[in-house]
């Protein structure tokens, strides 16, 4: 069996709104994200994760925030063009792990659901899906809450 990882890491930053797309998952906010798509950084980021594995480069070469034909997209809609251009290619994905950083929502109540989410979109089980966060203990963009961020790595296999 042949492996190949893949890391991505995405930004936005908060905008007036009332809520937030994390993992695919609408998260109810006293801010939303600036993004030409819906702006949800998690699954950006592991499009992102999921291309580099592929050597496919990132997420705005395939999906360019210039393109209207993106804008307000659905990230699991992206991440479901991503996956199958990882079938398209002989692979599938072994596992992904995903990381939010951010002070605020709080992202535990909504991990399962993220979790879910992305299985499904991959067509892999949710024990393969981990999404966890983490806070920047008050430093930097994230602490100041002007903006959030998200990590991911992506494993795909091929026999």
């Amino acid at each position: 069996m042949t492996l190949r990882v893949g890391q991505g890491l995405d930004v936005h930053a908060f905008m007036p709104g009332d809520h937030v797309m994390l993992g695919g998952v609408r998260i109810p906010h006293h801010h939303g994200i600036e993004g030409h798509s819906d702006g949800d950084v998690a699954l950006h980021a592991l499009c992102d994760a999921l291309l580099g594995a592929l050597a496919l480069g990132d997420i705005g070469r395939h999906f360019p925030p210039g393109d209207e034909a993106w804008r307000g997209a659905d990230s699991l809609d992206l991440l479901r063009r991503v996956y199958a251009m990882i079938q398209e290619r002989g692979w599938s994905v072994g596992n992904v792990d995903l990381t939010i950083v951010c002070e605020e929502p709080k992202i535990a109540p909504h991990a399962q659901h993220m979790q879910k989410a992305i299985a499904a979109a991959l067509e892999i089980g949710v024990t393969a899906v981990s999404v966890k966060a983490t806070t920047t203990e008050r430093l930097g963009f994230c602490g100041r809450g002007e903006g959030i961020a998200a990590m991911a790595i992506a494993l795909i296999q091929q026999p």
